[in-house]
């Protein structure tokens, strides 16, 4: 007779398939929460910004893989200086992003939620304790110098 193991990774549905757990975990994965269709969208880069005035600028190509290759190899012989504008349009962008989500998540501008002034506070205890024991290993040091 065969040695029969129990595989827990393997199991059979009523209908006789197998499943296995990676089946089961996608099933949790998809019954995790939705995304908030509110929720402000993430700004793109300063490549992204210059590809969509590349495709603005060529409408002949149609193929996204052409777009792509030939937008890419013009981003990368571009200097720094060419790159510079796309470059301040992003982070423009990433700016306006960063107000839309402070908004978001109900805090106002120039005011710290409670959690960031929290840790904020823990920070400054943090550093505060560390430059007392500096000063006091410093000071007994100079001690120890002058009893010398």
């Amino acid at each position: 007779m065969k040695d029969t193991k129990s595989n827990s990774s393997v199991s059979r549905k009523a209908d006789g398939r197998l499943t296995t757990k990676k089946a089961a975990e996608k099933t949790k994965k998809s019954a995790r929460g939705r995304k908030d269709p509110n929720k402000p969208k993430r700004p793109p880069s300063a490549f992204f910004v210059f590809m969509k005035e590349y495709k603005e600028k060529n409408p002949s190509n149609k193929l996204v893989s052409v777009v792509g290759k030939a937008g890419g190899d013009k981003w990368k012989s571009m200097s720094d200086a060419e790159k510079a504008p796309y470059v301040a349009k992003a982070e423009k962008l990433k700016a306006d992003y960063q107000k839309q989500i402070r908004s978001y998540n109900g805090q106002d501008d120039g005011k710290k939620t409670a959690a960031e002034e929290d840790s904020s506070d823990k920070s400054s205890l943090r550093l505060a304790k560390k430059e007392t024991e500096v000063m006091r290993k410093t000071k007994k040091m100079a001690v120890t110098r002058l009893q010398a």
